[in-house]
């Protein structure tokens, strides 16, 4: 079984629900606290033993490569000052081993179009996908590592999902079981943004994916889907015909941080956690002040 040692980060989209804010600043350095959120999925990867990253981004996503990039003045100057903690914080964002590779996808054509980006990067090996817009708290246990124990025993492509209201269907891939045991469940069905009465069941798909190298041969041929995009969700329905694959319903929270409510629900949570202030936010909640 290889393991999984590269993840593709697609991160070319505009942002548009959150503009102005994301008009020059990509939506994924929105910060949660003190950390932007791309760095957390970057984290969560490398918690699983990810060491190759992949990022599939646009002309207007430079911050990205330069916040995983050296900054020589500023590290000079924070040594000079003697902030050793804050040269630390700056030299870990990207761990010793890791390595960045960035791609350009020419058009926002989808997910699956984006995944495709990075074929050439991948060697016929099994790989992960993260979503950063998807903020999942792991609790005891990231989400990613937790999936990669699963393929692991299984060597079958691995879909994160979570049960969902009925009425927000058609705002996920959603996915139709078989069997399941414990919390991994047999797909026999997805589809792309289902109405309620077309739904298959309750679990959402949520931005965490590991897929083995054969996903690309169904990109290649899939064609254009819901909003006139290529749906990674249409290739994984076509991959189903010549491989199990499986969705696991992963132990944590998981904030929808392309929606400006899940945004705010992330920052409180993250911030009552914070080591630095999370004892005095707490306090100013409590105070009635809001």
């Amino acid at each position: 079984m290889k393991p999984i040692k590269k993840a593709i980060f697609p991160v070319a989209g505009l942002g548009t629900r959150f503009l102005p804010a994301t008009k020059a600043s990509p939506k994924e350095m929105l910060p949660i606290v003190d950390k932007p959120l791309i760095q957390y999925a970057v984290e969560e990867a490398v918690a699983s033993g990810i060491n190759e990253l992949i990022f599939v981004t646009s002309s207007s996503k430079r911050a990205i490569e330069d916040h995983f990039d050296k900054n020589f003045e500023l590290e000079t100057k924070l040594a000079k000052n003697g902030k050793d903690e804050l040269l630390t914080i700056v030299r870990e964002i990207l761990p010793k081993g890791v390595s960045c590779a960035y791609i350009r996808q020419p058009e926002t054509l989808g997910l699956g179009h984006a995944v495709l980006c990075a074929k050439p990067l991948i060697n016929d090996e099994p790989f992960a996908v993260l979503l950063a817009d998807d903020l999942i708290d792991g609790s005891q246990e990231p989400c990613l590592v937790q999936m990669a124990h699963q393929f692991q025993q299984t060597g079958n492509s691995i879909i994160a999902v979570q049960e969902i209201p009925l009425s927000e269907t058609n705002k996920y891939g959603v996915v139709g079981t078989t069997d399941h045991k414990d919390r991994l469940f047999t797909i026999n069905k997805i589809v792309e943004k289902p109405s309620q009465q077309e739904a298959p069941s309750n679990l959402g798909v949520v931005g965490r994916y590991i897929l083995t190298p054969s996903i690309f041969a169904q990109l290649e041929k899939t064609p254009m889907g819901k909003g006139g995009e290529i749906q990674l969700t249409d290739a994984i329905s076509a991959l189903m015909a010549h491989e199990v694959i499986y969705a696991w319903q992963f132990h944590g929270t998981r904030y929808d941080c392309g929606s400006k409510l899940g945004y705010l629900q992330a920052t409180i949570a993250y911030a009552l956690k914070h080591p630095e202030i999370g004892a005095e936010f707490k306090r100013y909640l409590q105070s009635g002040i809001i």
